[in-house]
C-alpha cells in the first residue's frame, strides 16, 4: 500500500456521515466552530518534503498544501495540511467526504449539500468559503485526471 494510503485514515475513520452526526450533535454555532478545531486536530502534519510550491493550494488565504495519488485499486488518497487550526478542521470535513475514494465518487458527491447540511456557508466569512471551495476544486481537479 502507497504512503499516501496509509497516511491517515480520515475518510475511512471519520467519514462524511460520522461528520454529519458530530455536527448534528453540536449544537449552535459555537460549539460546531469548537468541533471544526477539534476536528484539525485529527490531522497529520505534512511532512515538510510535502509542503512544497507545486503542493501549494491557491486560492485559501492561509497556507495550504495538498498531495494526491491514484492508488493501484483506483482509490484516490489525499494528504493536506494548512498553517491556520480552522482551516485544518475544514480539511478533515472536506477529506471525511472525499479522501479514499474512486474519481467518480468524489466527482459525484453533493459537497454543496453536504455544507449547507453542515451549516458552514452560513456561517464561514467569504475568504473562508473561497478556501474551502478551492480544497473540494482541487482534490476534484486531481481525481479527474
Amino acid at each position: 500500500m502507497s504512503e499516501l494510503a496509509t497516511y491517515t485514515q480520515i475518510g475511512r475513520e471519520p467519514d462524511a456521515d460520522t461528520i454529519r452526526q458530530q455536527f448534528a450533535a453540536a449544537n449552535g454555532w459555537e460549539n460546531q466552530y469548537r468541533l471544526i478545531i477539534q476536528l484539525g486536530k485529527l490531522l497529520p502534519p505534512l511532512p515538510a518534503e510535502w509542503q512544497t510550491e507545486a503542493n501549494r493550494l491557491r486560492g485559501c488565504e492561509s497556507q495550504a498544501w495538498l498531495k494526491s495519488e491514484k492508488g493501484e485499486d483506483g482509490y484516490w488518497h489525499f494528504a493536506c495540511d494548512s498553517d491556520a487550526r480552522i482551516v485544518r478542521g475544514l480539511i478533515v470535513i472536506v477529506l471525511a467526504a472525499l479522501n479514499h475514494k474512486t474519481a467518480e465518487a468524489i466527482l459525484a458527491f453533493d459537497m454543496d449539500g453536504y455544507f449547507t447540511e453542515l451549516g458552514l456557508e452560513k456561517h464561514l466569512s467569504p475568504s473562508r468559503g473561497n478556501g474551502l471551495r478551492a480544497i473540494v476544486l482541487a482534490i476534484r481537479d486531481q481525481a479527474s485526471v
